[in-house]
């Protein structure tokens, strides 16, 4: 008997074991799906954050073409401002020009227009490049012929035909130059 109810007993926890181990399955199942709704939510709402920032992004992209835009439409407003005041002058000269006969007043007066004009055009970061005289380099002077010279070592430039000028330390255009080279010498026998 006590066998019996030994066995009953074990077949009794046994149930008792099945059960708890049922109500454990069923409560790790719910909480399995109680985590998996709250990912869920985490993800949808993960999702509308991105498609937000993606709008916020596109918009920024656009806000900063735009601008770009007008820096390039208006950037040289300063310089223009800067400017007119040189373009009236040249109309007032043209003006006094066909009104009078006094050249050298009128030069006088261009003279006073193109050193004005100087000035602004080095406010703006453009310096002439200084070619007379120095050593022929490639990257600032353009070499139209060459002039044969026994005072002046070969490669000096020797007269400069235009100009050139450097931007904020870039050449935007090379000084158009002659170049000093050695005569040519015939051997007499």
């Amino acid at each position: 008997m006590d066998e019996q109810r030994n066995g009953e007993g074990l077949e009794k926890e046994g149930k008792e074991e099945g059960q708890r181990k049922e109500r454990c399955e069923e409560e790790s199942v719910e909480s399995l799906k109680k985590r998996l709704k709250e990912k869920e939510e985490e993800l949808k709402e993960l999702q509308e954050r991105l498609l937000y920032l993606q709008a916020d992004f596109e918009n920024f992209k656009k806000l900063k073409m735009k601008e770009k835009q007008e820096i390039l439409r208006f950037g040289n407003e300063v310089l223009m401002k800067e400017l007119l005041p040189i373009l009236d002058n040249l109309e007032m000269a043209l003006d006094h020009a066909s009104k009078t006969e006094d050249v050298q007043g009128l030069r006088e007066g261009i003279r006073l227009t193109l050193n004005e004009f100087l000035k602004v055009l080095q406010k703006s970061g453009l310096s002439p490049i200084d070619a007379l005289g120095k050593r022929f380099d490639p990257l600032f002077h353009e070499a139209l012929w060459e002039e044969e010279r026994e005072d002046l070592e070969p490669g000096t430039v020797v007269s400069e035909f235009q100009k050139g000028y450097v931007l904020n330390g870039r050449v935007i255009r090379p000084a158009r130059v002659a170049v000093s080279r050695r005569p040519e010498t015939t051997e007499t026998r």
